[in-house]
């Protein structure tokens, strides 16, 4: 069965979902936006019958975890400063760690602080391109450049300003909307919410996403808002200031990479060059090539292919 339960740390409650052993090796399943500890709904029973302890918590902001109100309390700190808490709540040893999305980029930089706590990584969509660099330069402004004022992370900037517009689109079609969303295009909403259609245009749902599971994701951000989830977008800048100590630091950690060959960020600038040229293993030395290009797949990739990335995490953390 699958336990529900809060973990008092880092100054804040974080829900986790809770399958397996309790002897189990852990394995940390990082969701990210705008997706819940559900996201991996269908790898933690998988990982719990073959005597895993999977984990899987909402991050901060989300769902049943707590939601600061401070914008400044997003930052990949605070958000790694919370699996510090969740590891170390259930086990002294190491855990293997999942992530996908933010998640994905969360999973890189606890690697990067606390490679201690980390027998290996699965990470999926999101590579290490987004690696400490020169703390004066400013992301956004490069994505901003080459994507326009309507890009959804220089959108997401907007505070109170996209919110108003989620609730006014409805909290289930922006989850439609994002969850199906299936191009090689990046996410662009302009302001005459054009990027949303028509509100009585129906938005038809994949196989691998049904009506529950909406319902679920559609329950939760209504309860809980969206404020916390682009908050996380709001620290972008911020988070290559603070990593100014870790500029020219390597992940030490086995690593498993994995992208679906749809996966929107797939064909952002120069990710694909990075993901198959040198410098992704230059950054990630024990990076396990190749890496792995899931054909059919995208952005939502653990969703979309559940049994196949079920199959890829625990071939390669079997290993270990």
């Amino acid at each position: 069965m699958m336990e529900h339960r809060k973990i008092r740390g880092n100054g804040i409650d974080i829900h986790v979902a809770i399958q397996g052993p309790s002897d189990g090796p852990i394995v940390l399943l990082l969701h990210g936006f705008p997706t819940l500890w559900y996201s991996w709904r269908h790898q933690i029973p998988g990982l719990a019958a073959l005597g895993y302890r999977a984990v899987a918590p909402d991050l901060r902001g989300y769902g049943d975890s707590d939601a600061p109100q401070e914008i400044s309390s997003y930052t990949c700190f605070n958000i790694v400063g919370d699996l510090i808490a969740v590891i170390s709540a259930l086990t002294e040893e190491k855990v293997f760690v999942v992530g996908h999305d933010w998640g994905a980029l969360i999973a890189w930089y606890l690697c990067l602080f606390r490679p201690d706590k980390v027998k290996a990584l699965v990470n999926l969509s999101v590579p290490f391109s987004f690696r400490p660099t020169d703390p004066s330069v400013k992301p956004l402004d490069g994505l901003r450049k080459f994507y326009g004022d309507d890009f959804y992370m220089y959108r997401f900037q907007e505070v109170g300003e996209i919110e108003a517009e989620f609730s006014e689109v409805g909290v289930e079609r922006v989850m439609r909307t994002i969850l199906t969303y299936r191009t090689h295009c990046p996410l662009i909403m302009p302001r005459d919410k054009s990027f949303w259609g028509p509100k009585d245009e129906s938005i038809p749902l994949p196989s691998w996403l049904t009506e529950d599971d909406v319902a679920y994701y559609v329950s939760k951000f209504q309860e809980k808002g969206f404020t916390g989830a682009v908050n996380f977008y709001r620290n972008f800048d911020r988070n290559n200031e603070l990593l100014g100590p870790w500029v020219g630091c390597k992940i030490q950690v086995p690593t498993k990479f994995v992208i679906g060959d749809q996966d929107l960020v797939y064909f952002m600038p120069g990710v694909k060059e990075y993901i198959h040229g040198p410098k992704f293993k230059e950054d990630v030395p024990l990076l396990e090539e190749p890496v792995v290009v899931v054909e059919g797949a995208a952005h939502f990739i653990n969703q979309e292919k559940p049994q196949e990335i079920l199959q890829l995490i625990v071939d390669f953390i079997s290993k270990f």
